[in-house]
């Protein structure tokens, strides 16, 4: 839409208002050969052997992992079984779509991540719910581990395919696991998205990822502060800038995140562009900040 309204071609567009892996692998290229074997799409989706594979990898039963329709779903069907919470703000809005009342004695929902501060919960911390999205791309680990809480995962943002939906559920224990399952719309999770858990599983390197990101995001802080901007560097994939950038950079091609809903006004969530791409948001930061 923004695209449109300003006349760019889409394809042209760097979208950095969504928090990606930069490092991610082309699941594109996968998704077209995974297309040639017509069973992917000619029958129902079965998610079982795909929730054995992921929660090997990431260390735990299979009887405590829910595969969803992205993070947005495990988020929904975590509010039922949670349905008042703390909230502190500035936090990720969705969580209050979804729950039916927000009160400080309850547990507390919390980014780890915070999204959108970008750092990381102290080790003593806790929380009734851990929306883990980013925490593979901020430390090199699937999990925090808190296993009396609600964990909540998108591999959506880890292999940088929001179009495919792609989350998880992690449970406190197989019962409330169970319950989210008998709740979850059957076939949630559709066969196309689950033919290529496989194939990125075999290629993921969150250590390695999470490794680069430090790099990257190091470098552009620098880039950016040369420039003048005022930086806030986050322990993950992007970046704070105290600038309202959204309808500046837009007709450079260049998309970045608002923070007014978040309740920071006059702030920015700029994503980590691929290294590709990092010259030419560089020179759109340059021209605004003339």
């Amino acid at each position: 839409m923004l695209a449109a309204a300003l006349r760019l071609d889409p394809t042209q567009m760097i979208d950095l208002s969504a928090s990606m892996n930069p490092f991610a692998p082309d699941v594109s290229a996968l998704l077209i050969d995974r297309l040639r074997d017509i069973r992917v799409v000619g029958r129902y989706p079965d998610a079982a052997h795909i929730t054995s594979r992921l929660a090997n990898a990431i260390g735990i039963d299979p009887e405590l992992l829910v595969m969803t329709n992205g993070g947005s779903e495990a988020i929904a069907l975590v509010a039922h079984e949670v349905p008042a919470a703390h909230v502190v703000e500035p936090e990720f809005s969705l969580y209050k779509r979804h729950l039916q009342r927000v009160e400080s004695a309850s547990p507390r929902w919390r980014s780890n991540p915070s999204n959108p501060l970008g750092t990381l919960a102290e080790p003593h911390e806790n929380a009734g719910v851990w929306d883990e999205a980013f925490y593979p791309l901020a430390t090199g680990t699937w999990t925090r581990g808190d296993s009396t809480s609600w964990r909540l995962g998108s591999l959506t943002k880890l292999w940088a395919c929001p179009g495919l939906r792609l989350g998880f559920v992690i449970a406190p224990s197989a019962e409330a696991a169970r319950r989210i399952r008998e709740r979850q719309p059957r076939w949630a999770v559709n066969g196309l998205a689950l033919a290529v858990v496989d194939d990125l599983l075999n290629v993921t390197d969150l250590i390695g990822w999470k490794q680069q990101i430090d790099s990257l995001r190091a470098m552009l802080v620098s880039e950016l502060l040369s420039l003048s901007y005022r930086v806030e560097d986050t322990a993950v994939n992007w970046v704070l800038v105290q600038c309202d950038l959204r309808e500046q950079l837009a007709p450079h091609g260049i998309v970045v995140r608002d923070c007014a809903s978040f309740g920071m006004n006059g702030w920015s969530r700029v994503a980590l562009p691929r290294p590709v791409e990092m010259e030419r948001v560089l020179t759109a930061f340059a021209a605004v900040n003339r």
